[in-house]
């Protein structure tokens, strides 16, 4: 309660106190920090008490510059999945004999919910692979249409921590190979080796809301070991065998399983704020520089997160990341309010949701208070707080995203050492803004020990860097809203990012819907020119629902289907596109 009160009075102090100061101050940087930085706010996570008042606390100070508030007051409210539970209803029986959900066994957050009841396979690690000299099937010679296949958690090379099967050892791509076996369902089971203790996996959403057509239950050994009894065996022997043979196993088992799986996801909303500063000029007040920063964070942590701190439940403020870079949005918007110079009209927004992959950001681009063809810039600040007095490095990213972007930074560079990238794809909110051709320029004093950890608090924010930061940002946009001819937009990179181990053969060239918004497959957000979806002419607002005839709902199963694939194949890939199914055939 107190910590509600204190967050009241701080917001009727923005509200009914002076209506804001034009000059970039340490004290204003400082107040706007320490505020959304507070514990009050416990990590401004979405769709939390903290993070609506972080919305009303920056709406605050947009009116009180005399900004117009778009959408609904300034809020464009949105839905998204926050979390899964459990609900009740869930029941696991072997044979006779019943067990306890969270005790003895649990449903993932992908799982369908469903009511199964059937024979088992046992199949070793659930992976089939046949590529060069990686091979190793746990489905040969079996049939597990319409059975449960139980298989253990990793893989055969747990001890390697390159090991080459970890593409296909993680419960998503098991349980999209027993989908496309036709499995009843799958059950995930630890050996000695995997885990000593045992433990269920804690239930957590793992930032996307997508799920399988089939129950995926994780089983202690106890449970386990009652499916294996007519055969003899344990779990302890079954894993030591397999490893010590280095080869795949199945066998049939006389046991039933039935389950019954009720898991919900959590739905909540959430919103970006929104504020306009018209233009001066009857020629250009129609073009819109967008000001923009993400004002959400991690919460208390804890897993599927984001968290670096994995095994600590604490408040993650999120000074740095990104109360510094909401300050920023603040700060230019009271400066741009104060001088009334600006001949383009100017966006101020502050994104919801970044920390889960961007929907924010995603959601204003999809429906912008202007068409986004208006857009002649986006300005976006993601942890501007924390440059080092001795090398004065910045980074900003999209600098070849227009023809006269780096020529600006370097002209009104007042010392920094300017660490450019020129791509405009990035791990930030610009990125959905290149993806609708729009210039970005992307500032940030870079990542630091505390990234993504409770440490990140106010105190070790640098006050007089972030004023000097701001100050340069300033200029820069002072001058992208008044010169006389708008920024040139170029393509800079690719509009795809690659995944992270590089793994992928073949690639469509296409941005995937990351955060699983699309429940009907995989949403493509952009295509990239001359790549093989573009020149068999696939477009933005596609939705990907199967390769080669093979069915895709989400990201996951999107990747698991690339890599099968190979340089010089021709496939067909089924697409949605404004309720019409089309077929497009891409040659890789």
């Amino acid at each position: 309660m107190k910590n509600f009160v204190i967050a009241v009075l701080v917001l009727l102090l923005a509200s009914c106190g002076p209506k804001f100061d034009k000059e970039i101050t340490i004290e204003d940087i400082k107040e706007n920090i320490n505020y959304l930085a507070s514990d009050s706010l416990k990590g401004r996570k979405s769709g939390e008490e903290g993070d609506l008042l972080a919305a009303q606390f920056i709406a605050a100070k947009f009116e009180a510059a005399g900004l117009q508030l778009l959408y609904n007051k300034g809020f464009q409210e949105f839905n998204l999945v926050t979390s899964a539970e459990v609900k009740p209803g869930n029941e696991l029986t072997v044979n006779t004999g019943s067990y306890t959900v969270e005790t003895d066994f649990l449903p993932y957050a992908f799982s369908a919910n469903t009511e199964v009841e059937a024979e088992v396979i046992f199949a070793g690690y659930g992976i089939e692979v046949d590529r060069d000299s990686l091979k190793w099937n746990d489905f040969k010679g079996a049939d597990v249409s319409g059975k449960w296949i139980m298989v253990l958690q990793g893989d055969p090379d747990l001890d390697n921590p390159n090991s080459p099967y970890l593409e296909f050892s993680s419960e998503r791509a098991k349980a999209l190979t027993a989908s496309d076996k036709n499995a009843a369902g799958i059950l995930f089971v630890a050996g000695p080796k995997f885990s000593e203790e045992d433990e269920l996996s804690p239930l957590f959403f793992d930032k996307n809301s997508s799920r399988f057509s089939i129950p995926v239950i994780q089983v202690k050994r106890t449970v386990a070991n009652k499916i294996l009894e007519s055969c003899g065996k344990t779990i302890t022997e079954l894993e030591t065998e397999m490893l010590a043979q280095n080869a795949g196993l199945n066998f049939e088992l006389s046991s039933t399983v039935k389950a019954k799986i009720n898991i919900g996801l959590k739905e909540t909303s959430t919103q970006n704020v929104a504020a306009l500063l018209p233009g001066t000029d009857d020629s250009l007040r129609n073009e819109y520089v967008v000001i923009g920063a993400h004002f959400d964070h991690l919460g208390m942590g804890g897993p599927g997160s984001g968290s670096r701190a994995i095994d600590t439940i604490a408040v993650h403020n999120g000074a740095d990341d990104n109360a510094s870079g909401v300050s920023a949005v603040i700060q230019l918007a009271e400066k741009m309010a104060g001088g009334k110079t600006n001949k383009r009209s100017l966006i101020f927004v502050a994104f919801a949701a970044e920390e889960m992959g961007l929907i924010g950001s995603k959601e204003f681009t999809a429906k912008p208070p202007v068409e986004t063809d208006k857009m002649v810039a986006m300005f976006n600040f993601d942890m501007v707080g924390r440059l080092d007095d001795e090398s004065k490095s910045l980074s900003i990213g999209g600098t070849q995203t227009s023809k006269e972007t780096e020529q600006l930074l370097n002209d009104l560079n007042p010392g920094f050492e300017l660490a450019l990238s020129g791509e405009g794809i990035g791990p930030s909110d610009h990125a959905s803004f290149y993806l609708q051709n729009i210039p970005v320029i992307y500032i940030s004093t870079g990542a630091h020990a505390d990234y993504h950890t409770p440490q990140d608090d106010a105190e070790l924010i640098n006050y007089e860097g972030a004023q000097k930061v701001m100050a340069y940002a300033a200029a820069l946009v002072d001058d992208v809203v008044n010169r006389a001819e708008k920024l040139t937009f170029q393509e800079a990179g690719s509009k795809f990012q690659r995944s992270r181990g590089g793994r992928f053969k073949v690639t469509l060239g296409v941005m995937p819907d990351f955060a699983g918004v699309e429940k009907r497959g995989m949403r493509v957000d952009a295509v990239s020119k001359d790549k093989p979806a573009y020149k068999a002419g696939m477009k933005n607002g596609d939705i990907i629902i199967a390769i080669d005839g093979k069915k895709v709902g989400n990201i996951y199963e999107y990747m698991e289907r690339l890599n099968s694939l190979e340089a010089g194949q021709t496939i067909s890939v089924d697409v949605l596109r404004e309720e019409k199914k089309m077929v497009l055939i891409v040659q890789l």
